[in-house]
Parts: C-alpha cells; structure tokens; sequence
C-alpha cells in the first residue's frame, strides 16, 4: 500500500523532508518544483511509513485504502507524474552552503506583507540565531490570501498557518498589524532602521480586459468579489445583483472555479465554513443556476489544476458540461500531447476534460460550463450589463513557437446580468521602491530589487512572493522563493553589502508606536481569532470573520 497526495496540497514541501526514501517529487531542488501544481508520492518507492501523513500542515495525504471515491483518481494522477520524471537516487542531499553558518547576530530585517511569502521568509531568518525579524501588515488580521483568498469551502488549505502560530512565541519576532507602509512608516524610515527590507506584499490588482462595456454596472473583478465572500475589509460593503439565472466568468484559473463553485454551491453547505455572514445571505437569495467560464485558449493551456478540476465533478446538484467540440484534439494540441517534455499534469488535463464532455450531464438543476478557445470581444448593456459577445478562436504558435490564440469569424452572444474577470493578478507599487508596471511586480532579479534604468541592486532591498515572481504557484510555492530570497540577502550580509542601521532597534519601535498608536501585535491577533472561533461554535462554524476594523479593536480593547 502507498500513501497518496490530494487536492488540498499546498506544496509546503514539508512531507518531502521527513520522507526517508525520497519518494516524493517534485522536490525543491528540482526545476519543476516552481512549476508545478501539486507534489506526487512514488506508489512504487513508498514504504508505507506515514511520516508524511504527520508532517503535512494541510491534511492532504491519505492511504489508498482510505480514500473516499472522488479522491480515487488522485492514484493515477501521482503514478503518472513518475512515469515521466523517474525518481533518482540521493537527490535530495543538498548541504547548507558554508555561508550559512555565519554570525547573524545583529542582522535586523523589516519584512513588509503578511502572507504566506512573508511568513515563510520571517521562519528562514528566525531560525538564524539572534537575527531580529518586525513584520508590518496594513490590515489587522494576517496571513493575507491564505485568509481572505481561499475559498471558504476549501478548509484544508488554510492549515497551513498554524504553522506560521509557531513565530509568535519567538521573542525576535515582532507582527505590526495595523500598519502601512507608505502612509505610517515610509520605505527610507524602514530601511534606516534595518539592514535590509522584504517586499512581501503579495498581487492585490486585477488585470483588465482592455474591451468595450468591461466597467458596465455588473462587471466585477474577481479580486473583489473573492475579497466580499471572504470577508475582506476593503470588499466587504460591495454590492452584487445574482438576480439573473446566469453569470460569466472570464479566465479559467483556479480563481475562476472557485468563484463559480461559490456561485453555485448549496448556502446550507457553505454555512458550515468561515463564508462571511453578509455573502451568505445573498448568496442564499441567489437566482444564478448556470455559470459559463471562459478561457480564451484550450483546454491543454487551461489555467487551473487538475485537483480543482476533479473537484467540480463531485459538486452536488451541479452538472459539469463541456462541449467536445471545444476538446478535440486539433494539431497543435497533438503537437504537445506527442512532446516528451510536456508536463504529465497537462495530459492529464486534457484526458480529464475529454472525459467530462463525453459523460456529458444527469440533468441537475444547475450547470457549470467550462468553455475552451472562446475570448470575450464586448459587454454590452444600457445602463446595466445584458450580454458578452464572445468570439471562437484557434490554436496556433506565434514566431517565437509559444501557443496562441487566433480570433476566428465565428462568434456568438451570451445572455447574462454579471461578468466576473478573473484574468489575473498584478502588484500594485509601494512608494519608494522601483516597480516593474509591464510585469506588475516589483522590480527585482531573483529576489533583489533592482534600479529600473539599469538593473543596479538597490542596498538592502529585496521581494518575495508573487509581487517578485507574479501570481503563480500556490501557497507552497512561496516557501522555495522565500528561501532564495532570503539566501541572497543572507549572502550580501556576509559579504558586508548591506549597511549598518542608522538607528537602534529600540528606537524603532518607538516610532512605530508613534505613528501608529492603534498597532495590534501577535497577541492582539490571537485575542480577535478567538473571538471569531468563539462566534462560530455555537453555528458549527470553523470561525464567524468580523469584516470591519471598528468589531476588531473592540476585541482588542477588550470593550
């Protein structure tokens, strides 16, 4: 018998650490770690030993004897992954670098955001001895999209911060919730006091469609209306009109299903989870029975994963419908399915939707439609959205051979009162630091931010998470490009390139206070989740969010 990875993988990597026969890959010292959408246990190296099952932060391994019948593809789906990628004997011994063991003593470092890409880069450096660590969030709740991103239905994945609690009893670790920088503290006031500053803060923009009708009355962006259901302060006074029978959402990440999934999924269902209260109740008001999802090329580029997909089949009361007509395998799809390159998950993804269209639907009251090679030209409406145009297109490589899409004649209208764009994220600048507006992220080369004239490192900065990289991967992902980002500001330290902090670090917190007199700490976050856990016993709920910042310093106060 082997273990077997699921969907609510978040890519921590812990399990491969504690696995004693390097049975699971990709491992972070491999290429395809970064790119990959989950790890895979090998059936055939697995001795059955269980240490991955103790060590996975988000409950995603079970034995294959103890999989419930939706999770049974998920042992095919970890098979295949080694029939193209062989598991290879002593991968996973890679010393520390000899610099590593430096003195860090005095290091000091300001780490802006306070999701998952800041809370993994705060656990490398804390695990150096004596390095003093003061995150600063503008909100008064961390651990950003882990929080106010996954989907309320999706409870597994948002295990993984316990593993970020650990920090709050590490006495050179300090949390500033409360803060922003570039309103209370500034970029140069950061760095005067640190040896060096970790961007962190994460992708909080949209992308724009760039056609005609996108900022109609009922033309949202994914981000916000993500944000609302979740209980984002920032979203949680949005209004939106589920009147109509039928939404459209633009983009087929994994964003984009869970959006529809929301849409779609039982209220008495979602009121088992942490769903903000003001979302519940007009979702359970809703009118919506179909949502379309569009993706503008096929199925073999489809932005979501293959875990995210497999779960939308198992969605009560919810047909899954594809048209095969939208997964036939043209000649470029042929193209990839016959290069022995292509990654195992993208066959299967396009087996998986192959299937689907031929099992076609039982009849349920809702449908969800999956559309391929469809890109949306219009959105139209007098005074309120009434309908997308929606143009057909064909696969095709552009000169460089990358896949395209190519807009055909066909075309066709679809009916509907709300369109959600989920075309993808972007960083938003932070005043003083150089950012990349083509990339959307800040400006940097492997984690350190450089001059935009001439890629100069800038002294003492650095980034970290998707404003670095750009919205890829899943929270696990970010525990990899942490460290590398980490690794280079530990080597510019040893190196004597950073400079001295002009002032101690006493001082420093003696600003913060004073330009934030209201700044909540670990403990002050730890008194709010109680009280949210607290809020939701009595209804079965994992926690009830408080959504506007006046609820949270009352429970901070103790009023």
């Amino acid at each position: 018998m082997a273990f077997v990875i699921l969907q609510a993988c978040c890519n921590d990597a812990s399990c491969v650490d504690v696995c004693p026969v390097n049975c699971i890959h990709p491992t972070p010292d491999e290429p395809d770690f970064m790119r990959t959408e989950m790890l895979h246990i090998d059936p055939q190296t697995c001795i059955d030993c269980g240490a991955c099952v103790e060590a996975c932060p988000v409950e995603a391994i079970k034995a294959e004897d103890e999989l419930d019948d939706p999770e049974l593809p998920f042992i095919e789906l970890n098979a295949e992954y080694f029939d193209l990628h062989p598991v290879q004997s002593g991968e996973l011994d890679v010393p520390k670098p000899l610099w590593r063991k430096a003195d860090f003593s005095q290091l000091r470092v300001a780490i802006v955001g306070s999701g998952p890409a800041a809370f993994y880069a705060a656990s490398e450096l804390i695990a150096l001895k004596g390095v003093q660590v003061d995150m600063f969030e503008r909100l008064l709740t961390p651990y950003g999209l882990v929080r106010s991103g996954v989907a309320p239905d999706h409870p597994g994945t948002k295990a993984v911060t316990d593993i970020f609690r650990t920090l709050e009893r590490r006495k050179n670790f300090r949390l500033h919730l409360g803060v922003e920088v570039g309103v209370d503290l500034t970029h140069e006031e950061l760095l005067a006091h640190n040896h060096a500053v970790i961007y962190a803060v994460g992708a909080s923009s949209d992308r724009r469609l760039g056609i005609a009708g996108e900022d109609l009355p009922g033309s949202h962006t994914a981000t916000e209306f993500v944000g609302w259901y979740n209980g984002h302060p920032d979203y949680a006074d949005r209004t939106y009109d589920l009147s109509g029978e039928r939404a459209v959402i633009v983009g087929n990440g994994n964003v984009a299903l869970d959006v529809a999934r929301i849409l779609l999924s039982d209220p008495d269902d979602l009121d088992r989870t942490d769903i903000a209260d003001h979302a519940l109740e007009v979702l359970r008001a809703s009118n919506i029975r179909e949502v379309v999802v569009l993706g503008r090329r096929g199925v073999a580029q489809a932005g979501y994963t293959n875990p995210e997909m497999m779960a939308l089949r198992h969605l009560p009361g919810v047909d899954l419908v594809i048209d095969p007509d939208e997964v036939r395998i043209d000649s470029v799809t042929q193209e990839i399915l016959d290069d022995p390159e292509t990654e195992s998950s993208v066959k299967a993804k396009v087996a998986l939707a192959r299937k689907v269209a031929e099992e076609g639907g039982a009849g349920s009251s809702k449908r969800l439609v999956l559309r391929y090679l469809a890109s949306p030209t219009e959105i139209s409406g007098e005074g309120h959205i009434e309908s997308v145009s929606v143009m057909h297109n064909n696969l095709d490589r552009n000169e460089s051979g990358a896949v395209v899409a190519v807009g055909t004649d066909t075309t066709e209208v679809i009916d509907t009162s709300l369109v959600l764009r989920a075309v993808g994220y972007r960083g938003v600048p932070v005043p003083g630091v150089p950012f990349d507006d083509a990339r959307g992220v800040i400006s940097n080369v492997d984690g350190r931010v450089v001059t935009l004239d001439g890629d100069e490192p800038v002294q003492g900065v650095y980034a970290t998470g998707w404003v670095k990289r750009g919205p890829s991967g899943v929270i696990g992902t970010n525990k990899k490009c942490a460290a590398d980002t980490v690794d280079l500001l530990l080597q510019d330290y040893v190196a004597g390139a950073l400079a001295a902090p002009a002032d101690d670090s006493e001082s420093f917190a003696d600003l913060v206070s004073q330009r934030a007199p209201h700044v909540v700490d670990f403990a002050g976050w730890s008194l709010i989740d109680k009280a949210e856990r607290a809020a939701g016993k009595p209804r079965r709920r994992p926690r009830v969010k408080f959504v506007d910042t006046d609820s949270m310093m009352e429970v901070v106060r103790g009023d």
